[in-house]
């Protein structure tokens, strides 16, 4: 495993995180999830994303995280850094998402219940909500590392114009922002263009989620929509209308570069998500522990000729690609 230090700290993490995100909630085999989650820390991988709402059931895959914890690495605590987020709807009533004093400290308490842990190694403000003050929600942050139940804070999907003002809160507390974690893959270049700069002039780490575009750039749809999959599914993140012609043509021909590589679609993918200096940690999601090792072997390869990025750069710079 390759580490990287997140922005001006003492921190190093994994260049790639294993994201609970899909496959470790409750809908799903627990034997399977406990066998990527031990797979990836033999490999090396440290870093295991979580957040509150993270299921199906919500708050169902840090429940079954901490029984793994438990049952399996329970005396490696101090190998592991483990992250949880808060601020998307997760309980019913008025009081059960945004990002509020409330429902940040709130919902940390809980999260710790299930994962039986006594403190995050970071808690992230998982959105801003477009209505709370950022001086309420920083201030949440803060406390919460007062109170030790975490040891580093983070935002997550924060606008670039906002950007700035939570730095500033954070550092004046001596709290400072350890990561910023953003969405960012060949057809989402949005938060590359827009935030990774702002985050590293504030010598935050970058850790960026979703670098294969919800399977798309897998090459999984270029034959059409597999039953099961993501995009076969009316809910989720990933719509069969956003599987277009001209998004399924590009991941075909990004493939014949990453073939000249000698790697699969999904490594060249994540290749260049972490091609980006900027960028600490690429998180990775999982089914199963073959594609973990698939994941795994990106780290074979991680540099790109001028000539390999100009072509890739050709392919992926028309913006009806972008999500």
């Amino acid at each position: 495993m390759i580490y990287q230090y997140c922005g001006k700290s003492g921190v190093q993490l994994p260049v790639l995180s294993l994201g609970l995100w899909h496959n470790f909630g409750s809908v799903d085999d627990f034997s399977v999830a406990t066998q990527m989650v031990l797979k990836a820390f033999d490999a090396g991988i440290c870093h295991f994303d979580l957040a509150n709402n993270y299921g199906p059931e919500p708050g169902s895959a840090e429940t079954n995280f901490g029984r793994i914890l438990k049952e399996n690495l329970a005396s490696h605590r101090d190998e592991l850094f483990i992250s949880s987020k808060a601020g998307h709807d997760m309980w019913p009533g008025v009081y059960g998402g945004n990002s509020s004093r409330k429902n940040l400290i709130a919902s940390c308490d809980q999260s710790l219940k299930r994962t039986g842990l006594d403190y995050f190694d970071i808690f992230y403000s998982h959105r801003y909500d477009g209505v709370t003050p950022i001086e309420e929600t920083m201030q949440a942050l803060i406390d919460l590392v007062r109170q030790g139940k975490a040891l580093y804070v983070g935002i997550s999907k924060y606008p670039p114009e906002l950007q700035q003002r939570c730095y500033d809160i954070l550092k004046e507390a001596h709290v400072p922002c350890l990561l910023s974690q953003y969405r960012c893959s060949m057809f989402d270049p949005k938060a590359k263009n827009n935030n990774f700069q702002i985050a590293s002039d504030n010598g935050s780490g970058i850790i960026c989620f979703s670098p294969l575009a919800q399977g798309l750039l897998t090459g999984k749809y270029d034959n059409g929509i597999p039953a099961g999959s993501r995009a076969s599914k009316s809910t989720g993140f990933l719509q069969e209308s956003q599987v277009t012609p001209e998004r399924v043509e590009a991941v075909k021909k990004l493939a014949l570069i990453a073939k000249e590589r000698r790697q699969s679609m999904a490594q060249m993918a994540l290749a260049w998500v972490l091609a980006d200096e900027r960028v600490t940690s690429c998180i990775i999601g999982t089914s199963s522990v073959a594609q973990l090792e698939n994941n795994l072997e990106t780290l074979q390869n991680l540099t790109f000729s001028a000539e390999e990025m100009e072509h890739i750069n050709n392919i992926i710079s028309n913006p009806s690609l972008w999500f």
